[in-house]
């Protein structure tokens, strides 16, 4: 099984349209056009999940830069989704790298510098 990223697809696209497509290159198994989360529209690519390796390698080829609605294709095998870290960001928390409170009351503080003339 293998899943392909199809990129710089139009806007109006879907996913019976998407499975037409790839259909004639072997068995579809899944199509998927991401969507926006706020606006529920296209964001213009898609992952369409293939039963075969060598039927996903022949879409591959006969269909990255295809003209679909006036708009060439971008199809490629997907890559996994890099690691995303879990909450805590360097530079503390969110705040522009300023500590919250006051005073002193944290390891390396440091006291005020003294100006230089």
């Amino acid at each position: 099984m293998k899943n392909l990223f199809v990129g710089n697809l139009p806007f109006g696209a879907t996913e019976d349209a998407l499975r037409d497509l790839f259909s004639p290159f072997g068995e579809v198994q899944q199509v998927r056009i991401m969507t926006d989360r706020d606006t529920g529209k296209s964001r213009g690519f898609a992952f369409v999940e293939m039963a075969q390796d060598d039927d996903a390698a022949k879409a591959i080829a006969a269909l990255n830069g295809k003209d679909l609605n006036g708009r060439a294709l971008t199809i490629n095998e997907a890559r996994p989704r890099p690691e995303r870290s879990g909450g805590f960001r360097p530079g503390g928390g969110g705040y522009g790298g300023k500590r919250r409170g006051s005073g002193n009351n944290y390891r390396g503080a440091r006291s005020p510098r003294e100006p230089r003339w």
